[in-house]
């Protein structure tokens, strides 16, 4: 595991499985986040999990110890509806998600409906209320025309205790029956929640850092948008699977908290150097 050896003017962290874990902080992430805010760099949280608002997120933060505006949050609720507007406005659409998803379906003018030769865009979502009807209407209007789009491909989500069936298992039954792949996906490692991201934290990407628990979003995302990574072993990934993916993060923590310079003097010599070199 190769040690941090810099300081980074952006930090984007992934939420489920690197801050927290169901209504905790894991160990080392309050000091981390408070350090680096305190170093002048810039926080900004991503989340592929559509079940709550970014403001909830934000809420959760600042309840958790860790103040956090509702702007420096990204999820992937957020970035779906942003591209639905650009590409589909005020279209007829199928949600298989809940309350959150249809919630902002709905106040962004989108007119949901249950009607196969009714629905343009099938959207699969995480969706703990998932039955089979929904798998019947999906098949019907997909085989009728419709388009499937996601806002999340991860399979599962990690929870104290285990995991749940996330966007992704709902994504690969419809796959299944109707013939017809996804065809954009919002979440992390599209390049619309990569976008999104970079522009909330307003810093270069070699200036940057991606930090999560999922090779398969988190680091490759990072990787696309030309940041560093950091893997932390305490969410998805293990270092048995680490081994076996082809995407390999620049470095492995075991903690958040090893992504902070050993010495703390260390830090406050970086941080003056950065400040000197990029004013503001």
């Amino acid at each position: 595991m190769a040690n941090v050896t810099r300081l980074y003017r952006g930090y984007v962290f992934d939420l489920d499985g690197t801050v927290y874990l169901g209504d905790g902080l894991l160990p080392g992430a309050r000091r981390t986040i408070e350090t680096v805010r305190r170093a002048g760099c810039r926080t900004a949280f991503v989340s592929n999990k559509p079940t709550e608002t970014r403001q909830a997120y934000a809420d959760k933060l600042t309840r958790l110890g860790l103040p956090t505006p509702v702007e420096d949050i990204v999820n992937s609720v957020q970035v779906f509806i942003n591209e639905l507007c650009a590409r589909a406005p005020g279209s007829r659409v199928f949600p298989i998600g809940e309350q959150v998803l249809r919630d902002a379906l709905v106040a962004a003018g989108f007119a949901l409906t249950e009607v196969p030769g009714e629905i343009e865009y099938v959207i699969v979502s995480f969706d703990r209320t998932f039955v089979y009807r929904k798998l019947q209407i999906a098949f019907d209007a997909i085989r009728a025309g419709a388009h499937l789009v996601a806002t999340n491909a991860d399979v599962y989500c990690p929870v104290p205790g285990g995991g749940e069936p996330d966007a992704g298992a709902l994504i690969a039954a419809i796959e299944a029956c109707t013939g017809h792949k996804v065809e954009w996906i919002a979440g992390k490692p599209s390049p619309l929640m990569m976008r999104m991201a970079m522009s909330v934290l307003g810093t270069a990407p070699q200036d940057s850092i991606m930090v999560g628990d999922r090779v398969e979003t988190d680091i490759l995302m990072g990787h696309l948008a030309g940041m560093s990574t950091a893997l932390v072993l305490t969410g998805a990934t293990t270092l048995d699977r680490l081994a076996r993916s082809e995407v390999k993060p620049d470095y492995v923590l075991e903690r958040l908290d090893q992504l902070l310079l050993e010495q703390e003097a260390d830090w406050r010599e970086t941080c003056r150097d950065l400040r000197r070199e990029h004013p503001g």
